[in-house]
């Protein structure tokens, strides 16, 4: 792998010119975690090969399915990937497995620590295969330590790092954030530790240093310590001052004013005014200057300490007026404001439009096309952002491209089945066999 700097002859929207063009990754993921991070280096050029369980694939395909069999969270977790159907229970998969892996710079998995293992991938095979693999793992509780062996979702990982805790009313149980975030993080991570470790592996080489191998090292991935290390100073704030966060709703804690308002006609704003010479501009535009000169407020200390004042001075200000009014008088204002959008907003929204941050594409529902929004590449390159190439695959869709023409092997899937089932097993593998396809090398770029 290697950094070149920007050619500005060459279309940011080229496979060649992204970033992680030229690195092969093996997904072998379920669920979002670890396909969130193979997403995110999808998007940057790589080549990723999602890996899954024949007939009923990634279970992601029937989560929050509304038509047909591939559901658009998991068009929009896996974009940009090729899908592959095999048996990692068999000899036959895991074979395949390790003659990808030999052709390959990352492995991606979260399955619960000891399912390779048990599989047959042990780091022991890896390493054989490719003693120059990147392997990032993601699990619920990590690869070591007295929990390490127990099943987990974000949702647990949410709990258990912290942040269940600090959402919600301070009256009722803890609510969620609406996306499985702590997924979405963990994913995160286990992306930057490869890209980490491609440069890491290029560095050590261009020194005359042996790469680490898969037996030395991995990038271990634990869903609760993603979610622990976005918990700003909870541990530090209990470690030094004695002080445990509480659920306080649409604020934050110690930072006022800083909240969801109604306003007239049912919608509501957001409003983060909790700066000092931003509070002043603030109660000077909604008509308050006697907050606005009040000592007790010339601080966030004293604000925090009169939060409740302050929201029902401002809701009842925004309650007076439209939404767009309230926004257009606070920017005006220089004060930091923003609509609460739904998906409709997002999709109409010129910002958005500019930075080509929403992507329409056509997708398969149910026997028909539709042309389908989706969510665009972050972070931007080249002022927009880079576009997405395909929606999540079909299962199985790439099964022939990879294992007849990358690994030049006989091939299972349906297409070849169907040949051989007509013409007779000979007939059928010579089909499933690319006529100028060569024995695979490594997509290793140094």
């Amino acid at each position: 792998m290697s950094f070149t700097a920007h050619d500005p002859t060459r279309p940011h929207n080229s496979i060649d010119a992204l970033p992680l063009a030229g690195i092969r990754v093996v997904e072998l993921g379920n669920f979002i975690a670890a396909p969130t991070a193979g997403r995110l280096l999808a998007d940057f050029g790589a080549e990723v090969i999602k890996i899954e369980r024949p007939r009923t694939g990634d279970e992601l395909r029937n989560w929050r399915l509304f038509a047909g069999d591939t559901s658009m969270l998991y068009r929009t977790i896996n974009r940009n990937k090729k899908s592959i159907e095999l048996d990692l229970r068999t000899d036959e998969g895991q074979a395949t497995v390790l003659e990808l892996v030999s052709c390959s710079d990352v492995l991606i998995e979260n399955f619960r620590p000891g399912t390779l293992d048990k599989w047959g991938l042990t780091p022991q095979a890896l390493t054989a295969a490719n003693p120059e693999l990147v392997v990032a793992r993601v699990s619920a509780f990590g690869q070591t330590g007295p929990l390490a062996h127990r099943p987990g979702f974000a949702a647990v990982a949410e709990a258990f790092g912290g942040m269940r805790e600090l959402i919600g009313e301070s009256d009722r149980p803890p609510s969620r954030v609406g996306v499985s975030i702590g997924d979405s993080i963990a994913g995160l991570y286990a992306a930057f530790g490869v890209v980490m470790s491609l440069l890491d592996r290029t560095t050590r080489k261009n020194r005359g240093r042996r790469p680490w191998t898969p037996v030395e090292r991995h990038i271990d991935v634990a869903l609760h310590e993603a979610v622990f290390s976005m918990m700003e100073s909870l541990v530090p704030d209990y470690s030094a001052h004695g002080v445990l966060r509480e659920r306080t709703g649409g604020r934050i804690q110690g930072i006022a004013p800083s909240n969801a308002y109604a306003c007239a006609g049912g919608d509501s704003v957001v409003i983060s005014g909790n700066g000092d010479s931003i509070f002043s501009r603030y109660m000077e535009a909604i008509g308050r200057p006697d907050l606005r000169d009040d000592p007790g407020l010339a601080t966030n200390a004293g604000r925090w300490d009169r939060r409740d004042e302050l929201d029902h001075a401002i809701e009842a200000w925004t309650s007076q007026h439209p939404r767009d009014e309230v926004l257009s008088v606070l920017e005006a204002a220089g004060v930091p404001a923003g609509p609460i959008y739904t998906a409709k907003d997002i999709v109409d929204d010129e910002q958005f439009t500019a930075r080509n941050m929403v992507q329409t594409l056509p997708v398969d529902v149910a026997g028909e096309t539709r042309h389908v929004a989706f969510p665009g590449i972050v972070p931007v390159l080249d002022q927009r952002s880079v576009p997405v190439a395909h929606p999540g695959p079909d299962l199985g869709e790439h099964t022939h491209e990879v294992l007849s023409e990358l690994l030049a092997r006989p091939c299972n899937c349906r297409a070849c089945l169907d040949a051989m089932a007509e013409l007779g097993e000979d007939a059928g593998h010579d089909a499933g066999r690319s006529d100028t396809a060569v024995r695979p090398t490594r997509s290793t770029r140094t």
